[in-house]
């Protein structure tokens, strides 16, 4: 099989080369999987489509595609998701706050049988590292609503990391241009009545300092989205 990894980016020129260093480092093959690595520069003025043509030509296997404007995170995974040629797709953020190591036991529930795997940061923990209380309350509030609205029985609505099958995700008719990509994801998979695997994961979270660009307050047009859908599909 064939796993896209697809990261999208905006402003991460000081973290975008050592993920592509560890996400290139991963031995995805001893788990039955070839790989592709597809970074979506989302319109970035800083460095970072440098950094990142930078280490494809010392590691290959990454293809970068641009936007030239900003656009938003679930737009630039749209974008990415074009030119995937994997059977399945994993979602990678460009920065430092998850764990590549993680991708093992991810594509181990695919070898099991899943078609969709999430990465739980709250498996191995009640609060993550350095997650800020506002965006604690946030997760907990998006999550119960996903459980509740669409009958998954999940504990991270909106991690990352998500290994789903690449004829799915292509199928569900994604619209998200920002951070409302997990909610909109979550919400069809529900309608379809797909079952969510779910896998513990580390995570370390960053703060507006250090980069970090969804805010507490995205939260409500999260929650908005998994509402409309709901509402919606009556």
């Amino acid at each position: 099989m064939r796993l896209s990894i697809l990261i999208p980016a905006y402003h991460e020129e000081r973290t975008i080369a050592e993920v592509l260093r560890r996400v290139a480092s991963v031995d995805t093959l001893a788990h039955g999987f070839a790989k592709e690595i597809i970074v979506c520069d989302d319109g970035s003025t800083d460095g970072t489509a440098a950094e990142v043509e930078r280490i494809a030509a010392d590691l290959g296997g990454i293809r970068l595609v641009r936007h030239p404007q900003n656009r938003g995170k679930g737009a630039a995974i749209r974008t990415a998701l074009e030119h995937a040629t994997g059977d399945y797709v994993l979602i990678q953020d460009a920065d430092l706050e998850y764990e590549v190591t993680d991708y093992p036991a991810m594509l181990e529930a695919v070898r099991a049988g899943a078609e969709v795997v999430y990465g739980s940061r709250f498996l191995l923990r009640r609060r993550p590292t350095g997650m800020a209380l506002p965006n604690l309350a946030a997760n907990r509030i998006l999550t119960l609503a996903a459980n509740v609205l669409y009958g998954h029985r999940i504990t991270d609505e909106a991690t990352c990391f998500k290994v789903l099958r690449t004829e799915l995700i292509r199928s569900l008719g994604l619209t998200c241009e920002r951070f409302e990509f997990c909610p909109e994801v979550t919400a069809k998979l529900g309608l379809r009545k797909v079952k969510i695997v779910e896998v513990p994961i580390e995570y370390r979270a960053r703060d507006a300092s250090a980069g970090k660009k969804v805010r507490w307050t995205d939260g409500f047009e999260a929650l908005w989205v998994l509402v409309r859908h709901r509402v919606g599909s009556r």
